[in-house]
């Protein structure tokens, strides 16, 4: 199973052309549900006037080269390894969940537009490709779930009460496992069983979900986190601090040291 490309095996029932349309569908989705979220929201407006509040109050001139090292730093920290999780259960599981999508998207658009049609053979690196990713997704997306959300873990809310905003890491673990279960069912060759067949149109349905709730969901995140992070590091580095003060000199103790349990917030 892990060295088939299902994409490949669906292309002798469902023609290319509609799994590429999907696929690019799908990435319409997003575009329209984020620049919805733009408008409604207007949090890009937002992160634009702050920025050039801040810029008005910096302290510093930052060169071409500095703002290239900062913006280096803050990809290779920030963004590529979730460095303000701290080094916890809570950043491991979002760099799987993360590193796992990736691999699956990337997979997914891979094999679709070059590996489906009957004479072409697909190198064995992208189907282990999208089968781990998929599974990274599954075990990072659950971790975070059952046992790491907040209002789980601080407010003892119940592990099954769903919100609005958990929409897009319901949807990204639904996909990926029901990706999964649909490749193993459909490499199995039931001989016209439903099997595969349910799990693909689950497969679909949560595709769906996970693109088109895009306006309703935390999907957009992945876009403004990095911009807010590389904001975030400019304003430190020219003085600005976002228009924030900056941070007073602590006290070494605070009251009579009673020893206090640990906090269980972001």
């Amino acid at each position: 199973m892990f060295l088939t490309n299902p994409f490949l095996l669906l292309s002798e029932t469902v023609p290319t052309i509609l799994m590429q349309a999907f696929v690019i569908l799908m990435a319409l989705l997003v575009i329209i549900g984020t620049l919805l979220d733009i408008i409604h929201k207007k949090n890009v407006k937002y992160f634009f006037e702050n920025a050039k509040k801040a810029k008005l109050s910096a302290k510093k001139t930052l060169s071409s080269s500095e703002r290239i090292s900062v913006i280096s730093k803050t990809i290779v920290s920030d963004i590529a390894t979730t460095s303000e999780l701290g080094a916890g259960k809570r950043r491991a599981a979002h760099l799987l969940g993360m590193y796992g999508t990736i691999l699956f998207w990337v997979g997914s658009v891979i094999m679709i537009f070059c590996y489906t049609n009957s004479t072409s053979v697909t190198p064995i690196a992208w189907p282990i490709i999208w089968h781990a990713g998929a599974i990274m997704t599954v075990l990072g997306g659950s971790w975070f779930w059952f046992f790491l959300r907040v209002d789980v873990y601080s407010e003892a809310q119940p592990w099954y009460r769903i919100i609005k905003a958990d929409l897009f890491v319901l949807a990204l673990v639904a996909t990926s496992l029901f990706g999964l279960i649909w490749s193993y069912l459909q490499f199995l060759n039931l001989n016209d069983r439903w099997d595969d067949k349910v799990f693909l149109v689950l497969f679909i349905v949560s595709n769906l979900a996970l693109f088109g709730g895009v306006y309703w969901s935390k999907f957009a995140h992945m876009f403004y986190k990095p911009g807010a992070a590389i904001q975030k590091n400019l304003a430190e580095a020219d003085g600005s601090r976002d228009n924030l003060p900056p941070p007073a000199d602590a006290p070494e103790q605070f009251g009579l040291g009673i020893k206090r349990e640990e906090p269980k917030h972001y």
